[in-house]
């Protein structure tokens, strides 16, 4: 894989002058035609996305790569749910139950959860910022091709399972890798290759995030149009620089981990051996110390989302303004510092068991800030209910119930009772589906028509939003319940005594039924997507949200109304007026 990523970069050295390409909307065969406005042809067709260094292109490669990530992720959890709706393993059994639940923690965190982020981030920060292109073309390029073997070593135990001769199964580890098990030790499936295979598809992710943050943090920095500066710097933006510098202290500490692990498994290191070198606690410290603030890397661009597209639909601006970018950087740096409250469980010091109790108290504060100002927002406006704004609404109702079963969490005595229960399997999918994804989904109909120049049906989109937002509360409810029950996580089977057996099987099934309500509201959105995207008409209403009534028409709608006036190719430059505008590409 080296030498293939090796011989990839020496080629891409040898291109000259990817930024003079234009990428053309439409066109057919393998080069697309010359426009007025282009100074020289790019490649079309599927060549186009394979050679493209164009930020946009670059953002709906993130896009495609994410939406097969969640759907893979979501039959995943589908399989996982079926297997739970009776206390037997009778379905799927418990290390196939084991293999989905690993992967569908990997695929929905690093596979879905960060390059839809990154294809939020590539298309629309240069846009937003009035920039030309992302700071680095080629780097953002090589940062998104990483990805696909990514995914592929992360999933590669599911595809080799079937062939006995090569006897690789994939890992069954969970998502958070814990040592000894992580390092191969027990009777179990742990020292197949499988793992292996696991973690170099992580290293590789990893390389990618730190890469894309590198560029974001350069672009956002350098590459401003004039009128842009630090004071009216739009919320998605600030929310995406600060995640990037998360991701710049946190994902190197992860590789590092990770590589010692592989060290530990294949060379008889002795890092995370249990009574010698570090012990299976240091594996925590050092995943956790990444772990917790991958979960603000994850939540902070939603915010930004929600926070930019909420005024729009409210009829005025974002209340407190500052108040929102000080709340951003407060989480950015406290993130750090909350880490071991995944670990009160592992019997370390009672004195630093408080100290990081108090800062995860501590950290509710800003996030309540972000809550209090999106409400208020909404309390003095003009609200209009279109799908991006119920979305929001969703993200807001939803963060409440994350963020405050997270403060119950962060208590001691409380963390001690419903520490590895469902509880806390609720807590996190609150916040993971029922905010983050939530957000996106806001992002994606907001700009709908900038991506694609039409709109989808509106009808299907509130459809899905209401099936997305009972299916969510009916699940992760249910599953907050169990965890009062005693219910543990990570458990293909119920068939024991743990607590009243019927009580937590029929919230297993509600909590079933409830995926599956989500399931359907995702086949909608895909098929109201896909379907809008090929047959609806074009339109011609650059200013579909009636942004130009509250003064909110912001730079990617003047791009797009630019765009659409006078018919530039999409990434192209007007070499006739002899001059290139930052804010027209």
């Amino acid at each position: 894989m080296g030498f293939v990523l090796l011989g990839v970069v020496v080629w891409l050295t040898r291109i000259e002058d990817w930024r003079s390409y234009t990428p053309l909307a439409g066109g057919s065969g393998a080069v697309s035609e010359e426009s007025g406005y282009a100074h020289e042809e790019k490649p079309g067709g599927i060549i186009r996305w394979f050679t493209t260094v164009d930020h946009k292109d670059i953002g709906m490669l993130y896009g495609a790569y994410a939406v097969i990530a969640f759907s893979v992720g979501g039959i995943m959890v589908m399989l996982m749910r079926a297997e739970l709706i009776a206390p037997a393993t009778d379905v799927i059994g418990a290390e196939f139950y084991n293999s989905l639940l690993t992967s569908h923690g990997i695929t929905m965190l690093f596979l879905f959860g960060t390059p839809v982020l990154a294809a939020f981030g590539n298309y629309f920060i240069p846009l937003l910022i009035g920039a030309d292109d992302m700071a680095f073309p080629r780097i953002n390029a090589i940062a998104f091709w990483l990805l696909p073997p990514g995914a592929l070593l992360i999933w590669g135990g599911f595809f080799t399972a079937p062939i006995a001769s090569l006897d690789i199964v994939p890992a069954q580890t969970a998502w958070t890798m814990y040592t000894p098990l992580a390092a191969g030790v027990g009777s179990g499936t742990q020292a197949n290759v499988g793992v292996d295979f696991m973690l170099l598809g992580l290293h590789l992710t990893g390389v990618s995030a730190t890469m894309g943050a590198i560029n974001f943090i350069a672009t956002i920095f350098t590459e401003r149009g004039p009128d842009v500066n630090w004071a009216n710097l739009d919320m998605f933006s600030w929310t995406m620089l600060t995640q990037s510098g998360l991701i710049l202290f946190a994902f190197p500490l992860l590789g590092s981990a990770l590589i010692m692990l592989l060290l530990d498994r294949n060379f008889a290191t002795t890092f995370f051996a249990a009574g010698e070198g570090g012990g299976p606690i240091l594996w925590q410290h050092l995943f956790w110390f990444f772990g917790h603030p991958e979960v603000y890397i994850l939540v902070l661009p939603p915010m930004g989302l929600v926070s930019l597209i909420l005024p729009k639909f409210s009829g005025r601006k974002l209340f407190g303004f500052k108040f929102v970018v000080y709340s951003t950087l407060a989480i950015g740096v406290l993130s750090f510092g909350v880490w071991a409250h995944h670990m009160f469980a592992t019997g370390i010091d009672p004195r630093i068991r408080a100290s990081f109790m108090a800062v995860s108290l501590a950290i509710a504060i800003p996030s309540a800030v972000k809550t209090f100002n999106w409400t208020t927002t909404m309390w003095g406006g003009n609200v209009k209910l279109t799908a991006p704004m119920l979305f929001c609404i969703g993200f807001v109702s939803n963060f409440i119930i994350g963020g405050v079963t997270g403060v119950f969490l962060a208590a001691i005595p409380v963390n001690l009772v419903l520490h590895d229960t469902y509880y806390v399997v609720g807590h996190f999918h609150y916040i993971v589906m029922g905010a983050i994804g939530f957000a996106v989904f806001a992002g994606l109909y907001y700009w709908y028509p900038i991506f694609t120049g039409k709109m989808y049906q509106r009808k299907l989109a509130k459809a899905h939003f209401w099936l997305s937002m009972i299916g969510t509360n009916l699940t992760f409810f249910a599953m907050l319940y169990l965890g009062y029950l005693g219910m543990p996580r990570r458990y293909a089977t119920y068939d024991f005594p743990i607590g009243p057996v019927n009580i937590i099987t029929v919230f297993h099934q509600i909590a079933t039924l409830g995926a599956l309500i989500i399931f359907v509201g995702q086949v909608i959105w895909v098929w109201n997507f896909v379907q809008s995207w090929y047959e609806a008409p074009s339109m011609e209403d650059v200013d579909p949200w009636n942004l130009k009534e509250t003064g909110q028409f912001t730079h990617e709608w003047q791009w797009h109304e630019r765009r659409t006036e006078t018919a530039i190719a999409d990434g192209g430059e007007d070499t006739e007026s002899g001059a290139t505008e930052n804010q027209s590409r």
